[in-house]
């Protein structure tokens, strides 16, 4: 048996309950957030602190390398190893306990920074480190790498945080460490004695050498472990990336939230100049002080729109600084003094908007996934920092370099402490892509131990930077580092390869082990050079997918937010993407079992395509991978009924009452369901009596004919079964002064045969349809959908499935109901004050087309809109599937089932989607309207 089997096998028998050796989920841990990649040999997920130590106890005794991972949001590679990864966060993730009168709280290992900060709410605290991840890492990671974030200057670091932890070394000797520790006990285990004794022996080194500036992250941090800070053994593990022990519990230090925060924005000529400013801006204690270029700003613009970024003062990069306080009128006084020390500013009081600005900042990492040159951009260097007052000559020095060596970047970061974050565009992809590399870190790494700066800043050394520890520090403290490390973990049990005896920066690189994936692809990739494989590297691992994003209206990633398995978030299945491009852990190309495992849940909903900072698209993907898998062969069943849904409607709409009949009766419909591939629990929306185009053909004549022409795109669902909407949508449109018009030939967006991955197909009747469209759009006159998953293909899908030059002029010219009216001169909707409205976005509207034209419609029309994240569950042909039932539900019951039973019963519920209202019918007594029906109601009102 090889040694892994055993592992799995010994940890199953002592009581480590979940175990997985499976290729699926070793693919999905072979990476974190940074670009390096080893796969491991077992994953456990441990569920107390007993199975840490079996865990240790026994990789010790096999001498297998054992990993602790969090979020796997670390950017350097160090939640990765090639043996046991622990992950905590799947059973520990609790919050113990939140003391108020001690200001702590008793976390494991585990639990997310946000669940921990709405633990401490209730009692008016916070804790205080708030990286940009702090939706998805944990706290146990936070810990690893001592991560600070934006308001370090306010909070300090996690180090400083800590008032106790408990951890297993790599001895499998039991901390309980209090912080600070003062002297060892004389029954203290025999690592804290031989620690003693070596940091007494060394004062002069550490003294010199290290807690230099704030920042200095790199490298074990030995100052907490002079007389004078009491041999504060705790906070010396804090930041020692999982080398040393791995923890079990924390207790943190909380703070109270300030009752008050102002951001103010100050306006500079460059990125440098803001370098140069931000040390004057300390002066006025800012809890926060974050530097961002503009080229980060555009592409938010390009990606989301430009009602996107609330407008900034005139200048190419920008400080964000954040004044807070209790009283009021003094943080408004700071705020003042902090904006006239500034060329433009801008002093924002109101919170929506201050969010939307920090919600750029908290996303850098990924929007800054694409270079300016517009070419994939990696961390490795993403993380050094330079004492503050030396940040703007640094920048400077920094740009030289990255001009000297052919390489572009976006840069922003923590410029209040100094630390620069940046992806840059090494050619990793080149066969001299890997030396390029390492020969850039050695010339920054030299460059930052030049200003007496650090590596790292916040996200550890990992295993990007460990082996350029030397040029920043002397032998001596190198050598401290091994004998450290010896303490702790003498058989080199924890994280190898990380901080002490480390792996090259070159080695276990992810993207030179990509092959291109460019020929025989149904999609085009247009933005990723026609490279699949380029285009499934988008995802940097940030893991925003793995975080609840529907507060804020987001969407992705449903199934993640259903099942809590890495495999269902977007990142799990874009690293088992990956594991297929270089094809070594799965090695079945297309048709690889561990690929189609992964995607089975993914609902298609498209929401990382506009929620992911990286703009990476699952749903694309998926329908790639059916293409490529079935081309040729048999389908599942599924396929050819719900994928092929248009041509069954079109002949059941000869003689839509004998259908309906027909699957009224029990045992035909089971039969019916059964061999359909459905499962029997749904209940299938009835044909419509009479179709959306049979009535407009038919009333015709009772339109006016001299108002401005508009196309509608008559898709399958309004014509055969939601002909109500069509009609309504009719209705509203001739109100505003257009004559709606519709093709001669019926229409079809081919969305089913694209979910399904039926792509020829796709192509043949997109392309007619695209094409007879494209005389509209040629005149200038608007296309109008009114499904908006149909809407969204003629503005997204048909770029990637047609030539571009013929799709290009429909995608411009089609409008959703709602975007055409905003464009409407003189147009004004009816009143709907004192109407409660709780819409339900299609998650392709969200994706693609956005909904805030139609929020602001109704708000302007004054009705109270509840707006809810997430997907509705059902998702096209997904909810309806068998083997998706429980999946699709527990999907609606995040969001949408709670609202619905929370509305009042005349509370409209607005769901544009057919499928969203087919959810709503089929799992609730309600019934939703789609917005053409809500104002066709009250026109002349």
């Amino acid at each position: 048996m090889d040694p892994a089997a055993t592992l799995a096998t010994e940890l199953r028998r002592r009581g480590v309950t979940d175990v997985l050796t499976d290729s699926l989920a070793r693919s999905a841990h072979s990476s974190d957030a940074s670009l390096y990649r080893v796969p491991p040999s077992v994953v456990a997920r441990p569920r107390s602190a007993e199975d840490v130590a079996t865990a240790i106890e026994l990789c010790a005794r096999h001498e297998i390398p054992l990993t602790a991972r969090g979020g796997g949001t670390s950017v350097a590679g160090n939640a990765i190893g090639p043996g046991l990864v622990l992950d905590f966060s799947r059973h520990m993730g609790q919050v113990l306990q939140v003391d108020a009168e001690a200001r702590t709280a008793v976390v494991q290992p585990g639990v997310v920074q946000a669940h921990l900060q709405r633990a401490a709410a209730p009692y008016g605290l916070r804790f205080g480190p708030d990286p940009s991840t702090h939706t998805r890492c944990t706290i146990g990671g936070m810990i690893g790498n001592n991560a600070c974030g934006s308001r370090t200057l306010g909070y300090g670091r996690t180090s400083d945080n800590i008032a106790a932890l408990k951890a297993v070394t790599g001895k499998g000797s039991a901390l309980d460490l209090s912080s600070p520790l003062g002297r060892p006990a004389p029954d203290a285990p025999a690592e804290l004695t031989a620690l003693h004794d070596l940091a007494n022996a060394n004062l002069a080194t550490i003294r010199t050498e290290f807690g230099r500036f704030g920042r200095q992250v790199s490298g074990y941090a030995l100052e907490h472990l002079l007389p004078e800070r009491r041999f504060d053994v705790a906070r010396l593990l804090v930041g020692s990336e999982g080398t040393l022990a791995v923890l079990t519990e924390a207790t943190v230090r909380l703070v109270t939230d300030p009752a008050h925060r102002v951001l103010v924005v100050l306006g500079y000529d460059d990125i440098a100049a803001a370098g140069d400013a931000a040390p004057g801006v300390l002066e006025h204690l800012p809890t926060a002080c974050e530097g961002i270029d503009a080229r980060i700003v555009d592409v938010v613009r390009t990606r989301r729109g430009p009602d996107a970024v609330p407008p900034l003062p005139r200048g190419a990069a920008w400080l964000f600084v954040e004044v807070a306080g209790d009283d009021e009128t003094e943080v408004l006084d700071r705020a003042g003094r902090v904006a006239a020390g500034g060329e433009d500013a801008l002093v924002v009081t109101d919170p929506a908007r201050a969010a939307a600005l920090w919600r750029i900042r908290e996303d850098g990492a990924g929007l800054s996934g694409r270079s300016p040159a517009g070419l994939p951009a990696h961390g490795g260097w993403e993380d050094a920092a330079v004492p503050p007052a030396m940040l703007g000559r640094y920048l400077r020095d920094f740009e030289a370099l990255m001009a000297e060596h052919g390489v572009t970047g976006l840069p922003y970061g923590h410029f209040g402490d100094g630390c620069l974050h940046i992806r840059i565009d090494w050619p990793l992809d080149r066969p001299e892509g890997p030396q390029a590399y390492r020969a850039f870190l050695e010339a920054a790494a030299t460059l930052v131990a030049g200003y007496g700066g650090s590596l790292s800043g916040e996200h550890g050394d990992g295993r990007a930077r460990s082996e350029l520890l030397p040029l920043m520090y002397s032998e001596t403290a190198v050598d401290l580092f091994r004998r450290v490390k010896g303490i702790f973990d003498p058989g080199d049990v924890l994280n190898p390869g990380v901080l002490v005896r480390p792996r090259p920066v070159d080695a276990d690189l992810r993207i030179p082990a990509a092959r291109p994936v460019r020929k025989n692809l149904a999609l085009a990739y247009r933005h990723d050079g026609g490279d699949f494989s380029q285009s499934v590297h988008r995802c940097t691992g940030v893991g925003k997918c793995r975080a609840d994003n529907t507060a804020s209206g987001g969407v992705m990633c449903p199934s993640y937010l259903a099942t809590r398995e890495e495999k269902d978030s977007t990142r799990g299945r874009a690293r088992v993407l990956q594991e297929m491009v270089n094809g070594s852990l799965v090695d079945g190309g297309w048709r690889s079992p561990e690929v189609h495992e992964a995607l089975d849940l993914c609902l298609s909903c498209k929401g990382c395509a506009s929620d992911c900072p990286t703009g990476i698209d699952m749903a694309a993907y998926k329908s790639e991978v059916l293409h490529q898998s079935y081309r040729g062969r048999l389908r599942p069943a599924s396929h050819y009924s719900l994928g092929r849904l248009p041509l069954w409607a079109r002949l059941a709409g000869r003689m839509p009452r004998v259908v309906n009949g027909a699957m009224r009766v029990p045992g035909l419909r089971r039969a019916a369901l059964a061999v359909a591939g459905v499962d029997r629990r749904r209940h299938l929306p009835e044909f419509a009596p009479r179709t959306f185009r049979d009535w407009f053909e038919r009333t015709r004549g009772d339109r006016p004919a001299d108002g401005r022409p508009v196309m509608l795109f008559v898709d399958t669902f309004t014509d055969h079964f939601a002909p109500e909407v069509g009609r309504a949508t009719v209705a509203v449109l001739a109100a505003a002064g257009y004559t709606p018009q519709i093709s001669e030939r019926r229409q079809c967006c081919a969305l089913t045969y694209i979910s399904t991955g039926q792509l020829d197909a796709a192509k043949k009747i997109l392309g007619r349809t695209v094409g007879e469209l494209a005389e509209a759009a040629e005149r200038g006159v608007p296309i109008v959908g009114m499904e908006p998953s149909c809407t969204a293909v003629l503005r997204s899908d048909a770029l990637e499935l047609l030539d571009e030059a013929v799709a290009a002029p429909v995608a411009e010219r089609t409008r959703t109901l709602a975007e055409l009216l905003a464009e409407t001169p003189d147009w004004r909707p009816p009143s709907f004050d004192g109407t409660t409205v709780v819409a339900q976005p299609h998650c392709h509207h969200h994706a693609v087309m956005g909904w805030d034209q139609d929020a602001r419609l109704l708000r302007e029309a004054g009705a109270d809109v509840q707006r809810l994240g997430g997907c509705c569950g059902l998702a096209g042909n997904f909810g309806v599937e068998k083997g998706h039932y429980e999946v699709s539900v527990a999907v609606a019951e995040h969001q949408l089932l709670p609202a619905l039973r929370d509305a009042e019963a005349e509370t409209v519920v607005l769901a544009d989607g057919f499928s969203c209202r087919t959810q709503i019918a089929d799992l609730s007594p309600r019934q939703g309207v789609h917005l053409a029906q809500l104002l066709a109601e009250r026109l002349g009102s």
